[in-house]
């Protein structure tokens, strides 16, 4: 998993919510791009949930982003 390829699932326009999958079998769903925090190095991400809790990670343990479907429209 790269910086790039986490960066280009939170600036998805729009975005869809995701989940980041590490090699440990441990999951975190970013509901919002807002939830996603990385550092300036690109090694450390850090996934905020709704009641303020958080959990920082080392991207090099990612294994993959599973994206969800897009929503369907609504008529």
């Amino acid at each position: 998993m790269t910086v790039d390829q986490l960066r280009a699932a939170r600036e998805a326009s729009p975005f869809r919510p995701f989940t980041i999958h590490l090699a440990n079998g441990r999951s975190f769903r970013v509901q919002h791009r807002d939830y996603l925090s990385m550092s300036p190095n690109g090694r450390t991400v850090i996934v905020y949930q709704a009641d303020d809790a958080f959990n920082i990670l080392d991207l090099h343990l990612v294994t993959e982003l599973a994206i969800e479907a897009a929503a369907a429209p609504t008529t």
